[in-house]
């Protein structure tokens, strides 16, 4: 399983929904925790290793503080890491809050990014519990980074401008390395 990057049109789709949760489907999320980790990350969605399904996985128990502000941080944190199947975001407060944001698809990049604080979280976890928390803190944050991802929207795409042009060479080299990729597949296929 690896991370498209940076240029991969998997990640410019919109993900569909999931239907039935499948042993199928459980094992794909085995997988993707399996990459979140050997990545290095605290969440990945399924378009970033190219499958378009809206499903993400998530790891955000890395905080050493043992309290929680909201009810999904309280309930969620302790059964981590997470399979999330369909999430939506219900609703999210007023008050937006910097971050600086980077992604295992677009490695060496990190911008801030002005997201809600607090958001209402909809989503059947692999278990088929159906949830609908509201969550704070990195597991908001994290949640809406990988909503986005299902939506083909990337972080860069959200972030002050100013910072995502101080990256503009790397965004560039990621792009021409994947076009090269996929120009080479084609060749491949024919």
């Amino acid at each position: 399983m690896d991370v498209k990057t940076f240029g991969n049109p998997v990640l410019r789709r919109d993900c569909e929904p999931v239907t039935e949760i499948t042993d199928e489907i459980r094992k794909l999320t085995e997988e993707m925790i399996k990459c979140m980790y050997d990545e290095n990350g605290i969440g990945l969605a399924a378009p970033q290793i190219g499958i378009n399904k809206r499903i993400f996985v998530i790891d955000t128990d890395v905080e050493d503080d043992a309290m929680h502000a909201t009810p999904g941080e309280a309930y969620l944190t302790p059964k981590m890491p997470l399979a999330l199947i369909n999430p939506e975001i219900i609703s999210s407060n007023a008050s937006e809050v910097p971050f600086l944001e980077g992604c295992l698809s677009i490695p060496g990049v990190n911008a801030t990014v002005y997201r809600p604080e607090v958001i209402r979280l909809k989503a059947q976890t692999i278990d088929g519990e159906n949830i609908d928390l509201e969550c704070g803190g990195l597991l908001s944050r994290c949640a809406q980074h990988e909503i986005d991802h299902l939506n083909g929207v990337l972080f860069t795409d959200k972030a002050v401008e100013s910072e995502v042009a101080e990256s503009q060479d790397k965004l560039d080299k990621l792009k021409a390395t994947n076009q090269r990729k996929l120009s080479k597949k084609k060749k491949r296929r024919l």
